[in-house]
């Protein structure tokens, strides 16, 4: 009889494909996203465990007036910060670490690994994303017909969710000249 580990017999761990991810012996940019944030971090394997190299949550985004969210543009401004903390510590090659998540074309986790790639940290992966939906575009020309609470969150900090693009260059460029 097998015995199962318990992260795996939890669903929390596929070891197969982690074995690959540390061959590799590269930090691992992990992207974890939940309702209300996106957490991007580096991660590197160590005999007694896993250390947090460097990490960035969207909570972070609020000093530059970015509401925090777990959105496309939210994200990629969270892979850029953590890309700015990954270079001050010598970073300068990861592999992406998509967990058990389902990589599906032009969602949150490559959103976080494209921020990162173009901040100049080398995620080895072909990336590639719509600039207008990176940017928030897409929420921008919603926001107007949208009904009821939806984007209150939004106007209680102010923020017009209907010029969310032009937001998202300020914030970028905040974080490209911080």
């Amino acid at each position: 009889m097998q015995v199962i580990k318990r992260r795996r017999a939890n669903a929390r761990t596929d070891y197969k494909k982690r074995v690959e991810l540390l061959k590799g012996r590269l930090p691992r940019l992990v992207v974890r996203k939940s309702n209300r944030n996106v957490l991007v971090q580096l991660v590197k394997y160590e005999p007694d465990g896993d250390k947090v190299i460097a990490a960035a949550s969207s909570l972070e985004l609020g000093k530059f007036n970015w509401l925090p969210r777990s959105n496309i543009p939210t994200a990629y401004l969270t892979g850029m910060l953590l890309a700015k903390k990954a270079k001050q510590l010598g970073v300068g090659r990861t592999i992406l670490d998509t967990g058990l998540s389902k990589p599906v074309k032009f969602n949150v986790l490559f959103a976080a690994a494209k921020g990162c790639a173009d901040s100049g940290i080398d995620v080895p992966n072909s990336i590639e994303f719509d600039g207008q939906r990176l940017a928030g575009k897409h929420i921008a020309e919603y926001a107007p017909n949208a009904k009821g609470v939806m984007f209150s969150a939004y106007k209680k900090k102010g923020i017009d969710a209907a010029k969310l693009d032009a937001l998202f260059e300020e914030v970028k460029k905040k974080i490209g000249s911080e």
